[in-house]
């Protein structure tokens, strides 16, 4: 029986040593930041979109990819440059007042979208396993909670980044139903909606959750925490010899985690297009309908990928969305933070990250409906990046800032177009007809 157990538990630990040679286990955060922009939130708005207008928004996916790419790689580069985080870094440079408004509404928009994110995994965690919602939803919380909070980061992103592969369920759903893929190229490259406050807040959604500030905070802190984790690693800015190497990791990490983020988001909008909203469902309440009005137009297959999706992504996204805020207010207040450090070393920053989620398990239980919070998130989202993406940009731009390795102008190029685009369908939304 020993024998047994000692050669079971070699063979795990072959198996285990495997995975971590596998080349998904080497990348870097653009990944986990990608595939965290599709958390719940991110499904729910892409859904209504699909439902709402079918065909009619896939074009925001193109539109969007080196948009949110190029925002995403300054925040990257921003934080292994300079060997500080986003919040650090507009500390050191602007207002008192500039850094403490985006710092607060950050955190509100975070408790919100994690309240919403846990309530639609516990709807979709019912759905698949008849088990009541609230008893799945506290779960979720305590497990993500107790992940972050005594498991060194280190060890659990190796996991976290195999569930990226959970977004692959939304590519299957259309293998289960019919797509008329002529008039699916044409609207991917072509328009096709009534100009209006409810196609600007559908458009701003998607933008709003594409683009989102916490991915901002997280991405630099994660380039961070990458650095302090490699033995003699230090900023560029004071050690530029690693500068090619690290600049090129960052580009090629973060364009391709974005792209993997984009096109599943394209896969979502068109899922629910050519199913929901030619069926003549187009407002989408809760994440049992999405889900439950699949099955009967798509079958069992799509409707549990669909909602297994949901679950899966979740279990990314709330931890980024917490870890994101607790980054952003730690480093403005100058406290300790980092999710390798021992509970100890960060009381205050752990303390973020436990109110985060503790809170928002609290909010879940109200009246109002996930679905239509993560919609509006994702809209408030939107309207708060635009002056954020400003403040990045003007960042990356500093010579005293970034040294030698300022951003490029295409760069900047891109970063001042997604902040035009998000800034017009603001005003487009809030501008009466």
């Amino acid at each position: 029986m020993q024998v047994e157990n000692r050669t079971q538990s070699a063979i795990s630990r072959e198996w285990l040593a495997r995975l971590k040679e596998h080349p998904l286990a080497r990348v870097g955060p653009g990944l986990i930041t990608g595939v965290a922009d599709d958390d719940p939130g991110g499904i729910a708005t892409y859904s209504q979109a699909g439902a709402q207008f079918g065909l009619g928004m896939l074009w925001t996916m193109p539109l969007a990819f080196p948009l949110m790419a190029a925002v995403q790689s300054m925040c990257a580069n921003l934080g292994r440059v300079t060997g500080k985080g986003l919040a650090a870094n507009i500390k050191s440079v602007f207002p008192p007042i500039v850094l403490y408004g985006v710092v607060a509404l950050l955190l509100a928009a975070n408790t919100l979208n994690i309240a919403a994110d846990v309530a639609a995994m516990g709807e979709a965690a019912e759905l698949v396993t008849g088990v009541d919602r609230h008893l799945m939803t506290t779960s979720f919380v305590l497990a993500t909670l107790l992940l972050q909070v005594f498991v060194p980061y280190h060890r659990y992103v190796f996991f976290l980044k195999w569930l990226t592969l959970s977004l692959l369920a939304y590519a299957a759903v259309l293998f289960t139903v019919h797509v008329p893929w002529r008039q699916v190229a044409l609207r991917t490259v072509w328009p096709h909606f009534t100009p209006g406050a409810s196609s600007a807040a559908v458009v701003l959604g998607v933008f709003g959750t594409t683009i989102s500030p916490y991915l901002f905070f997280w991405q630099a802190s994660e380039e961070v925490e990458d650095m302090q984790a490699k033995h003699g690693s230090a900023p560029l800015v004071t050690d530029p010899h690693a500068a090619s190497t690290e600049l090129r990791r960052i580009r090629w990490d973060t364009w391709s985690g974005m792209f993997y983020s984009d096109i599943t988001a394209w896969f979502i909008i068109l899922a629910t297009g050519v199913t929901l909203h030619v069926a003549g469902v187009t407002d989408i309440n809760t994440a049992a309908q999405a889900a439950s009005a699949l099955r009967p137009l798509a079958g069992d297959f799509a409707y549990l990928l669909f909602a297994v999706g949901i679950f899966a992504v979740g279990l990314i996204g709330v931890p980024v969305l917490a870890g994101s805020g607790a980054y952003a207010l730690s480093e403005a207040m100058g406290w300790k933070e980092g999710l390798e450090r021992p509970v100890a070393d960060a009381r205050g920053f752990y303390g973020i990250i436990a109110a985060s989620v503790l809170v928002a398990l609290a909010l879940q239980y109200s009246p109002i409906s996930p679905m239509r919070a993560l919609f509006w998130s994702a809209v408030i989202n939107g309207m708060v990046a635009v002056p954020l993406m400003v403040v990045v940009i003007v960042l990356v731009s500093k010579p005293a800032v970034m040294g030698p390795f300022t951003a490029s102008r295409p760069v900047r190029a891109l970063g001042w177009t997604a902040t035009a685009v998000m800034g017009g369908a603001a005003l487009s939304m809030l501008i009466p007809h």
